[in-house]
């Protein structure tokens, strides 16, 4: 995979992923706008060829037309500890993973597929880098991390530090042992301790002016429940369409995962039936495909 995406990379990118920060990161950003935004029309074109023929032409193409894309995405992110050209890379890399999953014929923009793959490695990157995540080695702790926060909300706890109750409720919401609960409570807790004073401070007790500001940034925990959930849906999405016939998923997929949005008088016309017709299908299958959705994710019942 590794080496299928290096090879996979225009000419702005053979030296490695991203070159360096400062002065060098700016040329990369002004190199990559050189690359034209291709049309819907274009995209599936290097798409298609790219899946059918493994077309080296088109895949840089359609790679390259997107990384003014994972550098927008990487700058979303700056203030999460990580430099913006390590984000940029691990960006380059989901793009390439996009690349190699990506199958035009589902109707989705490759941009819009895209999309996840670059926040997924961005994701990781970030958390990778992030020191209590390396002693969530567990499924479990891990879990936790992730989930805390949404559960302590969901629960009602607003305590910085759990009673051993709070504990229980929390461990028996997200199913993990309350060992795992409160090892990693503990260690997320530990985080909020500021290291912004100054090292020959004269004031032991005193605090700094970063401890009493308040966050604005993301709950990087929120954000990748958020990129989890999305990514089940898309998952679940994807699946259930192709339950659908075939005429039924094209006629969805072109009037409600399309952009534009394709009139009825145009399918009506390809498919040699009236627009009522037309409009009859794509409420049907829409109806089948979120009940079908709503009974997986547990929510029609």
């Amino acid at each position: 995979m590794k080496k299928q995406i290096k090879n996979a990379l225009p000419a702005v990118q053979t030296g490695s992923l991203i070159a360096g920060t400062g002065d060098s990161l700016t040329r990369y950003i002004q190199e990559i706008q050189k690359f034209p935004v291709l049309s819907a029309s274009q995209e599936y074109e290097y798409a298609t060829r790219w899946v059918r023929d493994k077309d080296m032409s088109a895949g840089e193409a359609l790679v390259a037309s997107h990384l003014r894309l994972v550098v927008s995405v990487a700058y979303d992110f700056k203030n999460y500890g990580v430099p913006v050209a390590d984000l940029i890379a691990c960006g380059n890399m989901g793009l390439m993973q996009a690349l190699q999953k990506f199958d035009p014929e589902k109707g989705f923009r490759f941009s819009t597929y895209a999309m996840f793959w670059i926040k997924a490695e961005i994701y990781e990157n970030i958390l990778n880098n992030w020191s209590i995540v390396k002693i969530g080695t567990s499924a479990n702790q891990k879990r936790v991390f992730f989930n805390l926060a949404r559960a302590k909300r969901a629960l009602g706890i607003m305590d910085g530090n759990m009673s051993d109750d709070q504990t229980r409720a929390v461990a028996q919401y997200l199913d993990v042992p309350e060992g795992d609960v409160r090892r990693m409570a503990t260690r997320i807790g530990a985080r909020d301790v500021s290291l912004n004073a100054p090292a020959h401070s004269d004031d032991a007790g005193g605090m700094d002016i970063l401890s009493n500001m308040t966050d604005s940034r993301d709950n990087i925990a929120d954000i990748v429940e958020g990129s989890e959930a999305r990514r089940r849906g898309y998952e679940m999405l994807r699946r259930h369409l192709a339950e659908l016939k075939d005429r039924d998923r094209e006629i969805l997929v072109a009037r409600r995962l399309s952009d534009p949005v394709v009139t009825l008088e145009a399918l009506s016309k390809k498919y040699g039936i009236s627009r009522e017709r037309v409009r009859q299908i794509e409420e049907r299958a829409y109806a089948k495909l979120r009940d079908a959705i709503l009974q997986e994710s547990g929510e029609g019942k």
